[in-house]
């Protein structure tokens, strides 16, 4: 069994918590940078297997927690897409990252380095705010309320909105609107089908796909290994 090691990495005055796998002595150390908001959470178990998987091949992995997210201290609300590359940043330099992966929404913040980067299934982040803000809409319904996306981004510019969860703040429903996953000069996509993965960021709950998992973790490791970071 390999078993995790909690570190931290420093961002904004405290210390934010990351999950590794691997020896410190690896010549290959990989950043995930998960989907974001609850797709985070849905994917989170299919992505500590695959970091499993990569440290029985000899190669460390690096998950953070976002500002705000998971066990962080921060406040979501105080968050931006800008303030998540900085502490990317941050972590691929205290890290010694060679190789950086991103999910979803993650590949919208992944631009944080000049290493090669490995991208599944990226999308805009456009895309991501319709999804949740359809989602807020549908339950305001359910409680007899009557809420239109429109209203609901004018609402997010006088105070937090809460969407999935998250109370976003105005910088970071205008950054969602507005970004895209960056052209960069090493950078590879990857889609679900040629790892004969499922999307498990639509599940309504955690799942895993240990088949995924395994073929994803194969298809980092040569990918990896062929562009030498």
């Amino acid at each position: 069994m390999t078993h995790p090691l909690h570190r931290t990495y420093s961002y904004g005055g405290q210390q934010e918590f990351c999950l590794c796998f691997g020896d410190e002595a690896a010549s290959r150390c990989v950043l995930i940078i998960p989907p974001l908001f609850d797709e985070m959470n849905r994917t989170r178990r299919m992505l500590v297997s695959v970091m499993r998987a990569l440290a029985e091949r000899n190669m460390r992995t690096v998950l953070p927690d976002m500002p705000g997210c998971n066990e962080s201290l921060a406040d979501i609300a105080n968050q931006s897409l800008n303030n998540w590359r900085e502490a990317l940043c941050t972590i691929t330099a205290e890290m010694g990252v060679t190789h950086i992966v991103s999910l979803r929404g993650g590949a919208l913040i992944d631009n944080v380095a000049d290493v090669p980067v490995l991208r599944l299934a990226p999308v805009k982040g456009t895309s991501l705010l319709k999804t949740m803000l359809r989602t807020r809409i549908i339950a305001d319904k359910e409680a007899g309320k009557s809420s239109t996306a429109e209203d609901l981004v004018a609402q997010s510019r006088s105070r937090p909105l809460e969407l999935s969860g998250y109370m976003l703040s105005a910088d970071m429903v205008d950054s969602l609107e507005h970004s895209t996953p960056a052209d960069l000069p090493f950078v590879q996509e990857v889609s679900l089908a040629e790892i004969n993965g499922s999307p498990l960021w639509l599940r309504a709950e955690p799942q895993d796909d240990p088949a995924m998992s395994a073929a994803f973790a194969t298809y980092i490791a040569r990918w990896s290994a062929e562009c030498a970071g």
